[in-house]
């Protein structure tokens, strides 16, 4: 459980709690441990994810199930789960039965999230709708409910609290897209990661369904694997521009994220950070 989280990571699910705090005039000290419950639910995600996956390593490093074992991993991310409850229940807070309420629908969401993911795998056909739907699922709405939960322990009114969930959720969007941009084609000295991996792994992405529109790509991957798969692939898409129709389709959510962002200005909330935290998520390398 220490190791998952001295990882690193960018921490922006706690960032959102306090961002969301602190632009509703909230006490930053009274959102700091819902931003660390934050944080240890979603690297509880990622070590069950991982094992799912099968990957072999997370920001650089050994998975848990690889450093330890698949059985150690489980029941690690099962206690991370149980601390997240302990430490949302620690305190007495505005709004905390409002706030558990949207915690448990996010966590079930999420677990839809992720089985939609794997879903994807057997199925012959995925449209772009059904994919940004599973994103929706599997990342955004931890961010949504980061953003409230700040403003819930504000005591925000629920037009704020609105404005904020779905300005976090079109952030999210954006972000995930942009991740499949960089599990393509990132520097691996940056991602901490082998470029291709949703590739090699023969995920259906964005990028994949697109594709499927200009070439076979599965006889592609029927015929290559590894490596070969990885760099025929990439090919492919950067001779159909994929990487810059994606990088769009990301930026219109990010545009959208904006919209909802001038909403909140417009309401007297402080922007300032959520503007340049949005800023940072388009231009990351990693």
């Amino acid at each position: 459980m220490n190791y998952i989280m001295s990882l690193g990571g960018k921490r922006i699910r706690p960032l959102l709690v306090l961002l969301g705090a602190d632009a509703c005039n909230s006490d930053i000290d009274i959102a700091l441990p819902v931003a660390h419950a934050t944080e240890v639910f979603h690297n509880f995600t990622l070590v069950h994810d991982d094992i799912m996956d099968n990957a072999p390593t997370r920001r650089g490093m050994p998975t848990v199930h690889e450093k330890w074992n698949t059985a150690e991993a489980i029941l690690s991310g099962d206690n991370m789960l149980i601390a997240v409850y302990d430490i949302l229940l620690k305190n007495q807070y505005a709004g905390q039965m409002k706030l558990l309420s949207l915690f448990n629908k996010t966590a079930r969401e999420v677990c839809e999230g992720q089985q939609l993911d794997m879903d994807f795998a057997s199925l012959s056909h995925v449209t772009e709708e059904q994919y940004m739907e599973m994103i929706r699922l599997k990342t955004a709405v931890l961010l949504g409910f980061s953003l409230q939960a700040g403003a819930i322990l504000a005591d925000a009114d629920a037009r704020i609290q609105e404005l904020m969930y779905d300005f976090a959720i079109n952030l999210g969007l954006s972000f995930q897209l942009n991740d499949d941009w960089l599990d393509a084609f990132g520097d691996p000295a940056q991602t901490g990661k082998k470029p291709g991996g949703d590739i090699a792994e023969g995920k259906k992405t964005w990028l994949y369904i697109k594709a499927s529109a200009y070439f076979d790509i599965d006889a592609l991957w029927n015929e290559k694997t590894g490596t070969e798969r990885i760099e025929a692939t990439t090919s492919l898409f950067l001779e159909n521009r994929l990487d810059g129709i994606l990088k769009e389709k990301a930026d219109e959510y990010a545009a959208k994220s904006l919209t909802d962002l001038q909403e909140l200005d417009n309401s007297g909330i402080d922007t300032t950070g959520l503007a340049e935290l949005t800023r940072f998520l388009q231009m990351r390398s990693h």
